[in-house]
Order: structure tokens, then C-alpha cells, then sequence
């Protein structure tokens, strides 16, 4: 089983605080590796007209690509209490666009429990970019 290297441990434990989740008091955090190996943050930001919320997967993203990077060599997602959370249908779509189906996903909670699964486990027959190029 992987261990979670210590400064994404940290980092996830940081964001974990920083989360805004007023309504579900569900906080979320995530870091995705880019494959330069840089660390980009995200959590969930909540909002009272709820479909304008985001999740933490899609901040970290939007991190990463808001700095000139296009591929995830590896993502982490903390979540509050025991069981780990996995990245929602939309997140695992916005993960797919940037990544292979190979790609690690760790899920866990902030108790220790963890899932370590591969993102086309989680999203099996993803839809992508490859049918938009179809002729």
C-alpha cells in the first residue's frame, strides 16, 4: 500500500482547514502532482446558490493549469472523518481531461483510512477527448 509522502500529508491537512463548507460541512481537500512534480492545492468551496459550489479535486486542477502545467502524475484527496472520500462523477471527469486512466487517485480520510485506486477504476469507460477527434 503506498504511504502518503509527508509534505502532501501536511499540505492536505493544511488545506483541510482552509476548506469553506458551510452548508454540508463536508471539507474536502486535494494535490494533484503534476508531472513537472510540482504540488498544486485545492478544497471546496461552497456557495448558498449550491450549483456554483466546486470541489476541491476541480481547485487543485484549476491550479494547475492556471500555472501552465496540462498533465496529473498523481492525486490525493483528504476528507473529514473516517471513511475517504472518492472524487465525485464531475471531479473524475475534470481529472480524466488532464491524466490517463492509469493515473493514482489516494482517497483519505483524515482519521488514516485510505483507498488507493487508479482514476480509470473509478471512471471505467471515460469519455474524452479521443471522441471529439474521431472523423
Amino acid at each position: 500500500m503506498p504511504e502518503t509522502p509527508q509534505d502532501v500529508l501536511e499540505l492536505l491537512q493544511t488545506l483541510l482547514q482552509r476548506a469553506y463548507a458551510p452548508y454540508s460541512r463536508y471539507s474536502v481537500a486535494a494535490v494533484v502532482r503534476s508531472k513537472s512534480g510540482r504540488l498544486y492545492g485545492g478544497v471546496n468551496v461552497e456557495n448558498a446558490a449550491y450549483p456554483l459550489s466546486r470541489c476541491a479535486e476541480q481547485s487543485a486542477v484549476l491550479q494547475m493549469v492556471s500555472a501552465g502545467e496540462r498533465e496529473i502524475a498523481e492525486v490525493w484527496v483528504m476528507s473529514r472523518g473516517q471513511r475517504p472520500a472518492t472524487p465525485c462523477g464531475g471531479c473524475r471527469q475534470v481529472l480524466i481531461e488532464f491524466a490517463p486512466p492509469s493515473l493514482p487517485v489516494h482517497c483519505l480520510s483524515s482519521e488514516g483510512t485510505a483507498l488507493h485506486i487508479t482514476l480509470g477504476e473509478l471512471l471505467p469507460y471515460s469519455f474524452t477527448r479521443s471522441y471529439l477527434e474521431e472523423d
